[in-house]
């Protein structure tokens, strides 16, 4: 296979799976995140996108991104210099509660255009810009097995099966976007986040940390609104 003929691949179109195979998606979604078993280990995947839009932000606003760590209890941290205050770095704090989720929504208009390959590609890419600024050993490691399984089902696996894998991904960023702002509120209440992002931005801008908790919420929900409507056939 050339390179021309891996371009076509990425960027043609593929159809999109029967309404079954939807919902399939959605099943295994939801599965992947109200089990708390199974969250704890799925979480790892919304770690990886709260953390790369923190990191996207800050090198978008300016800011100097210095690293990234993945923690294996599904905490991260990402590291960066420049104002303390300012949009840049409330922008930078505000971003990463809200990414899993408006990155679900990405990927469901992505699917509804039939370009499940490119979506798949488009994955490794920004994977493989993280990798670069991880820096533990676990960070590196769940990076690179998120990686690997995203190229093996992009280059090996039929389309149908592509297509099934993207909008699992979806569904998954979609709810999975919505039960982390339930528990950051939840650890507000016990006073068991005092650090958290939303308290941040309150000691930033002044505004409390529950109007920030609320504005995640509303972005998260609103988005699995959305997105739910673009995944399911009309």
């Amino acid at each position: 296979m050339d390179l021309t003929d891996v371009w076509n691949r990425v960027l043609g179109g593929q159809p999109s799976p029967q309404l079954e195979l939807v919902l399939i998606a959605a099943a295994v979604a939801l599965v992947g995140v109200l089990p708390w078993q199974v969250w704890r280990v799925t979480r790892n995947l919304v770690t990886i996108a709260h953390e790369g839009g923190h990191a996207l932000v800050a090198v978008l606003t300016g800011r100097r991104l210095t690293g990234i760590q993945l923690h294996s209890d599904t905490s991260g941290l990402t590291l960066t210099r420049g104002k303390p205050r300012g949009p840049g770095m409330v922008l930078t704090a505000a971003a990463g509660y809200v990414t899993p989720s408006l990155l679900g929504l990405g990927v469901a208009a992505l699917l509804g255009a039939g370009k499940i390959t490119l979506l798949l590609w488009i994955a490794i890419v920004l994977l493989a810009l993280m990798l670069v600024m991880i820096r533990n050993a676990f960070g590196v490691l769940s990076v690179l097995v998120t990686g690997g399984i995203v190229f093996a089902v992009s280059w090996y696996a039929p389309t149908d099966i592509q297509a099934v894998f993207g909008y699992v991904i979806a569904w998954f960023m979609l709810l999975g976007g919505v039960r982390p702002v339930y528990e950051l509120q939840r650890k507000r209440w016990r006073g068991r986040a005092p650090d958290s992002d939303a308290d941040q931005l309150a000691k930033i801008t002044g505004v409390p940390g529950g109007l920030w908790v609320t504005l995640f919420a509303l972005v998260s929900i609103g988005s699995l609104v959305i997105g739910a409507g673009q995944l399911l056939p009309r």
